[in-house]
């Protein structure tokens, strides 16, 4: 039973509300440093006001323009890097985390069981672990500075994985046995009836995934070397290279506001799914 009272009520926002701003106010430095010239943004204290050079500063990062001593990149570039990588980690690693649980739960081969466990301890082994192996294997393929070495080493996910096994286990045996009697066979099936039941899971694995290679920092720091194919957050790194005095941090900050909008735009168009997702999964 949920007890109403009005100074609970009155307490319970002022608490959000402290949180809230304890959250947004590290948001709204960066944002009105962005806004500042290079000179405004060392004074101390800081303004707390934002400035005038809102449209100079945004356009000097998407260009690359900045007067900066270390790497001037143009952010609209990095940024698109940045977005192929994401999608192509998301819906990669859907698609075969998908086919995976489907062949492991629906398919009775030797070793099934081996095959998951093996899958599931992989969990205890995560990029940063394997990565001198992998780094060498990358390398090897002649896939250093491309989409391929960014990415094909992060697209399964043993999470994922083991999430849409525990999803169709709950799935009913005569859903199975009706698209036999229709004369679906397993890919019918799969496509027909599991993808579909599994929307809102996958919805909700699009959004962490998505977030997880927008921020992938180690990885791509290891295997680009060519300015042209840095992803947002590398490129970031890179401008502060230089040492304080040679660095424009306007310029970084107006670059961090354009790293943080693709995420949030994904979070706030699917927030409806991704919530649904998380509960249907816990059921």
């Amino acid at each position: 039973m949920v007890e109403r009272r009005p100074t609970l009520g009155i307490l319970a926002h002022v608490v959000l509300i402290l949180g809230v701003l304890i959250v947004a106010f590290p948001l709204y430095v960066t944002f009105v440093a962005s806004t500042q010239t290079a000179e405004q943004i060392v004074q101390t204290p800081m303004s707390l006001v934002p400035g005038n050079q809102l449209v100079e500063n945004y356009t000097a990062a998407l260009k690359g323009t900045g007067m900066g001593a270390a790497s001037n990149a143009p952010v609209g570039r990095m940024m698109f890097i940045s977005l192929v990588t994401a999608l192509v980690i998301a819906f990669g690693k859907i698609a075969i985390s998908l086919l995976s649980a489907f062949a492991i739960v629906y398919f009775r081969f030797p070793f099934r069981m081996t095959v998951f466990w093996a899958i599931f301890v992989t969990l205890m082994l995560p990029v940063e672990v394997r990565i001198g192996p992998t780094y060498q294997v990358v390398s090897d393929f002649g896939m250093l500075n491309t989409y391929a070495g960014l990415t094909v080493p992060l697209i399964a996910s043993a999470t994922a994985t083991f999430l849409f096994r525990q999803f169709f286990l709950t799935v009913p045996d005569e859903l199975a046995e009706a698209a036999r009697i229709d004369g679906a066979g397993p890919m019918r099936f799969f496509l027909d009836v599991l993808v579909p039941l599994s929307a809102t899971s996958c919805a909700a694995l699009f959004v962490i995934q998505f977030i997880y290679g927008w921020n992938q920092y180690l990885w791509p720091l290891l295997v680009t070397t060519d300015e042209s194919m840095y992803p947002v957050v590398i490129g970031i790194k890179r401008m502060i290279s230089g040492g304080d005095a040679a660095t424009d941090w306007n310029i970084v900050m107006a670059t961090a506001v354009l790293a943080m909008l693709p995420p949030a735009v994904v979070v706030l168009l699917m927030q409806r799914w991704f919530v649904k997702g998380l509960v249907d999964t816990e059921k």
